[in-house]
């Protein structure tokens, strides 16, 4: 909690202080603080953190997201915060990394998956401290999931042969050849 104390006074003074000036200032509070003991007066936490998802919801709506996309945000997001259990303030990258690890572990869930929620994560710290309400995403430093790529087999000569030979209508046949045609196109270009 004391921890917490530090990090609020030197976010709220980070836009008059230096570097060094912040330094200083940090290494003067954990020194002033060391023999105190703070507890924070809990009053409305869990709304005012309700109402910022709320918030960020509000402004992806007006962004053009649709009620179903919102939800699965809104899903993701709370599970996010229970699964952590902190305050969005104190919420730090190795949390985010440890909440994305144990829920992959738990769900047995794809790289897809997981990627999908860090970018969720991702969007909603990064409106967070576009508006001021954090000082830095703690998203930020982790990075998109490599995911494999499917690489689709083609059709031998053989086998769109049999496929044209095996057309009742003209329309299928020139839908076929259009396909076979425009795939080939896309193979033989050069890279």
């Amino acid at each position: 909690m004391k921890q917490n104390l530090i990090t609020d006074v030197i976010q709220g003074m980070l836009p008059y202080l230096n570097n060094a000036q912040t330094e200083r200032l940090q290494e003067v509070l954990q020194h002033t603080l060391f023999d105190y003991e703070i507890t924070k007066a809990e009053k409305d936490k869990k709304l005012s953190e309700q109402n910022l998802v709320e918030s960020f919801l509000s402004a992806k709506r007006i962004e053009g997201c649709s009620e179903k996309t919102l939800k699965y945000y809104n899903a993701t997001i709370q599970s996010m915060l229970d699964g952590i259990g902190k305050s969005i303030k104190y919420i730090a990258t190795d949390d985010i990394r440890c909440y994305l690890t144990e829920y992959q572990a738990k769900k047995k869930s794809s790289k897809v998956t997981i990627d999908n929620i860090r970018r969720i994560l991702s969007s909603f710290f990064s409106w967070l401290e576009d508006e001021d309400y954090i000082l830095k995403s703690p998203v930020r430093r982790i990075h998109k999931v490599k995911t494999g790529t499917n690489i689709k087999e083609t059709y031998s000569d053989e086998a769109l042969e049999l496929m044209r030979d095996n057309c009742t209508e003209l329309r299928d046949l020139a839908m076929i050849d259009m396909l076979a045609s425009t795939i080939i196109a896309r193979i033989l270009q050069p890279l």
